[in-house]
């Protein structure tokens, strides 16, 4: 069995804050993140993508996770 550092178990949550499912914070941030997009072109799109991307890789700052969180991206693509 291969050990891995990334969790991929649904983990979103607000301190504070109870949900009645567990899958309610992740339908939260996915509409938020739908949002963000409203009325940017392509191209705006995919430079906010790539922000996040840089400010949430930074967030979790750990490059053996980012290492293993690319891989699972990238086998999945």
């Amino acid at each position: 069995m291969q050990t891995t550092l990334l969790n991929t178990a649904p983990n979103f949550n607000e301190p504070g804050r109870q949900f009645f499912r567990d899958f309610s914070p992740g339908d939260e941030f996915y509409e938020a993140l739908i949002d963000a997009h409203n009325g940017l072109s392509d191209e705006q799109s995919e430079a906010l993508n790539a922000r996040l991307i840089l400010l949430l890789a930074n967030h979790i700052g750990d490059l053996r996770v980012l290492r293993e969180a690319l891989q699972a991206a990238k086998a999945t693509a």
